[in-house]
């Protein structure tokens, strides 16, 4: 999905796919940090994986316009992103949203695992507040 996205400046699926220069603080969901000031951005929608249901939803994510290292831990909360408020989702094994929560970014270990602890949650994504950028999943173990 990302290669695609970085190879097209046009169009994808009646979603466009455009090449901007980041001001700064973008949030990457390629390499989950933020953008410097000056780089080469992609801006496109994404559909996060759900199975067909009603909070199946594209949003906009923001990706570096090059090939970078990726993230750098995929097992852990991302560091660049403590401190920053998220919104929490919840959701069953139907893609039904079961749970969510906006929380300050502080101790986001104990914010997951709070909603984790529902049996019926079977994954998480975290959302940027104020614009609803995707940010990450979590699954469980």
């Amino acid at each position: 999905m990302l290669a695609a996205a970085r190879d097209q400046s046009e169009v994808r699926a009646d979603n466009a796919i455009v090449r901007i220069t980041a001001e700064g603080g973008e949030p990457l969901r390629c390499c989950l940090t933020d953008a410097v000031n000056g780089e080469p951005l992609v801006l496109f929608g994404y559909q996060p994986s759900l199975p067909q249901s009603p909070y199946r939803e594209l949003g906009p994510v923001f990706a570096h316009a090059d090939q970078c290292e990726g993230a750098a831990l995929t097992d852990a909360y991302p560091t660049a992103w403590r401190g920053r408020p998220q919104v929490l989702r919840a959701y069953d094994p139907r893609g039904w949203i079961r749970d969510a929560l906006v929380h300050d970014g502080s101790e986001p270990e104990a914010a997951i695992d709070g909603l984790l602890s529902d049996p019926g949650v079977t994954l998480l994504h975290s959302r940027n507040v104020a614009h609803g950028c995707f940010m990450f999943v979590v699954t469980r173990n």
